[in-house]
């Protein structure tokens, strides 16, 4: 007789659950938008010979941009589909491109030219303080990560969903100051290669979600059967 462990049984039960399966899909949709780790060296480049306390104000400065623009979007998502008059589906659809265009960059290790253009680093390390503009927004806070949250907001059909978004948005953020605050000794610990490494691993996930979006986007409008998952 073959005896189930009550632990496994009791994981794959949570799992299951719908409030689970819809707070790892936002949780992870927008923390590997945001990518705080792929930021690193932009950051170390904007802050060379700042002083520590300074740095460390810009990356909160920075995560709370990151927070308030996220969150901000995620509230008056609804209003703007309303206003001109986009339905779910083709938001999704259009969302899954955008992170499809930024998963493939990421697979490649570098950052999307819809999260940092060229020349950004360059300009933000001529200003007294670019916590706000580049590195708040678009640098955390892109038109990615943006996409992402509308797309979730569009599927809330109850409080405790629209809590789980906020939640994410906010833990994203303070993973985000916690990384960029000690960017010196994440990059040693992590090394250039890990670096790139973890930035390409949430690249291909990044991918997998975006043919997510066009999956449901496709459902909705009716053009494929509803398939099982988020």
């Amino acid at each position: 007789m073959i005896f189930e462990n009550p632990a496994v049984g009791v994981l794959h039960e949570l799992q299951t659950t719908p409030y689970v399966r819809f707070s790892l899909l936002a949780v992870s949709s927008i923390f590997f938008l945001v990518d705080p780790f792929a930021a690193i060296p932009s950051f170390l480049a904007i802050t060379d010979g700042v002083d520590p306390a300074r740095r460390s104000r810009m990356a909160r400065k920075g995560a709370l941009t990151c927070f308030i623009v996220l969150t901000t979007f995620a509230f008056a998502g609804r209003v703007i589909f309303r206003m001109f008059g986009i339905t779910l589906p083709a938001f999704e659809i259009a969302g899954g491109l955008i992170l499809l265009l930024i998963g493939l960059d990421m697979l490649q290790a570098k950052r999307s030219p819809t999260q940092e253009a060229s020349g950004d680093t360059e300009e933000a390390t001529h200003k007294e303080d670019a916590g706000i503009v580049p590195l708040g927004i678009p640098m955390l806070a892109g038109p990615g990560a943006i996409s992402s949250v509308m797309v979730l907001v569009g599927q809330v059909t109850t409080a405790w969903q629209m809590a789980a978004i906020v939640g994410c948005i906010a833990f994203t953020a303070l993973v985000s100051y916690w990384v960029l605050a000690g960017a010196d000794r994440v990059r040693t610990f992590m090394g250039e290669t890990g670096i790139r490494i973890l930035v390409r691993i949430m690249g291909l996930l990044l991918v997998a979600l975006a043919m997510q979006f066009f999956v449901n986007g496709l459902t909705d409008l009716g053009l494929i059967a509803h398939q099982a998952g988020f």
